[in-house]
C-alpha cells in the first residue's frame, strides 16, 4: 500500500461537516471555494462554541425532550447516531443499535488534557453489550498543549483568526484546540487501525468525546501499561519485536507516534497496543519528523534496556535508520 499523505488525511477530517440530514460532506467543500462552517468564523467572544458544536448540543437537547425514559441504572441513550463513526470492517462487538443505553462505570485514567472513563453500552433486555473507553478532552484546561507548535508543523488550519485564537490560548482558542486534537486522534486511530497498527478500535467521536475499544478484561480491569509490567527475558524480546513491527508499519505510512514511551503502550494477553495518539507526526511533511521518530525510538529503548534487553537485539541508531528507510527518507 502506498504511503498516505497524513497532512491531507487530517485536513479532510478537520474540514468535515455534517449536513442537516446527518450525511457527511468532505473537505472538498473548501477546495471548491465554498465556506466551511465546522468552526465559527464569527466567534470572537471568549469561550464561544463553534456553530457545529452548538447545533450538535441543540439536537441532543431536542432529542432528550422527546426520548423515552432511560432504563434503570443507565446514564444516557447511545450516542451512536451522533458524530463520526469508526472505519469498516466494523468489529462485531460494537453495539450499533439505537435502542442501546450507556452506563458510566468509573474513571480509568486521568490526565491534564483528557480523562478516560469506562462506559458500558448495552441493549436493554438482550445480551448485546460492550465495554468502551471514553476519552474526554477538557476544552479549557490544556496545560500541556504548549507543545502544539512542534507537533502540528506540516498540518494546516485555514483561518487566520482561529490560528491567532489558538496561539494566544483564548478560551475560544482552547475550545478549538480540544476539538482539533480530538478529531486528530480519531483520524489517526481510524487510519492506523485500517492499516493494521495495533491500536484500539475507534468506535465514534462526538464533539470532544472519543469512544474507543476498551483494552482490558471483561470485568472492567484495564490492561497494564508497559511501564507497569515485569516481563521475563523471552517476553521482553517478543514485546520489543512487536513494537518494532508496529513502528515500521507507522513509518511505511509516513507517521510516527510523536510521544512514545512505556506509559502509552498497553500489554494485553501478550499483545502490545499503542494508545494516546493525538500528536501523531507526519515524518515527511513535518520538518522535525525524523527528530520525533528518533526520539520515539530512544524513549522506549531506554525502558527496554532498563529491563535487560541487550544492545545486540536493540540498537536505537540501527532501528531509527531502518524506520527512516521505511518512511522513504533515506
Amino acid at each position: 500500500m502506498r504511503r498516505h499523505d497524513l497532512n491531507e488525511f487530517l485536513d479532510d477530517y478537520l474540514d468535515d461537516e455534517h449536513a442537516d440530514d446527518g450525511s457527511r460532506r468532505r473537505g472538498s467543500r473548501a477546495r471548491r471555494g465554498e465556506p466551511n462552517e465546522v468552526f465559527d468564523p464569527q466567534s470572537t467572544r471568549s469561550g464561544r462554541l463553534t456553530e457545529h458544536e452548538r447545533a450538535r448540543l441543540a439536537a441532543l437537547r431536542d432529542s432528550a425532550e422527546t426520548a423515552p425514559e432511560l432504563p434503570p441504572d443507565t446514564d444516557r441513550w447511545t450516542t451512536w447516531g451522533d458524530g463520526e463513526r469508526g472505519p469498516h470492517p466494523r468489529p462485531e462487538w460494537v453495539v450499533t443499535e439505537l435502542a442501546a443505553a450507556d452506563t458510566e462505570l468509573g474513571v480509568v485514567k486521568t490526565g491534564k488534557e483528557a480523562d478516560v472513563h469506562l462506559v458500558r453500552r448495552a441493549v436493554p433486555g438482550t445480551d448485546r453489550a460492550c465495554l468502551m473507553a471514553a476519552k474526554r478532552y477538557r476544552s479549557n484546561e490544556h496545560r500541556l498543549f504548549h507543545r502544539d507548535a512542534g507537533y502540528l508543523e506540516g498540518r494546516r488550519v485555514r483561518r487566520s483568526r482561529e490560528m491567532r485564537a489558538m496561539a494566544n490560548r483564548t478560551a475560544f482558542g482552547r475550545n478549538l484546540i480540544a476539538e482539533q486534537w480530538t478529531v486528530a486522534e480519531f483520524a489517526a486511530l481510524s487510519r492506523l487501525w485500517s492499516v493494521g497498527v495495533p491500536v484500539p478500535y475507534p468506535v465514534q467521536r462526538s464533539g470532544t468525546e472519543l469512544l474507543m475499544e476498551f483494552v482490558g478484561e471483561a470485568d472492567g480491569t484495564a490492561a497494564p501499561r508497559l511501564a507497569e509490567t515485569r516481563p521475563d527475558p523471552d517476553e521482553l524480546v517478543e514485546l520489543w519485536h512487536q513494537l518494532v513491527a508496529a513502528l515500521d508499519v507507522l513509518a511505511s505510512h509516513g507517521m510516527t507516534h510523536g510521544d512514545l514511551s512505556a506509559y502509552n503502550l498497553l500489554v494485553h494477553d501478550g499483545r502490545l497496543v499503542l494508545i494516546d495518539l493525538p500528536q501523531i507526526v507526519d515524518v515527511v511533511a513535518n520538518p522535525r519528523g525524523p527528530e520525533f521518530l528518533a526520539r520515539d525510538v530512544a524513549n522506549v529503548m531506554g525502558w527496554f534496556r532498563s529491563r535487560g534487553l541487550s544492545e545486540q537485539v536493540a540498537d536505537p541508531a540501527e532501528v531509527t535508520a531502518s524506520l527512516l528507510v521505511s518512511a522513504g527518507l533515506d
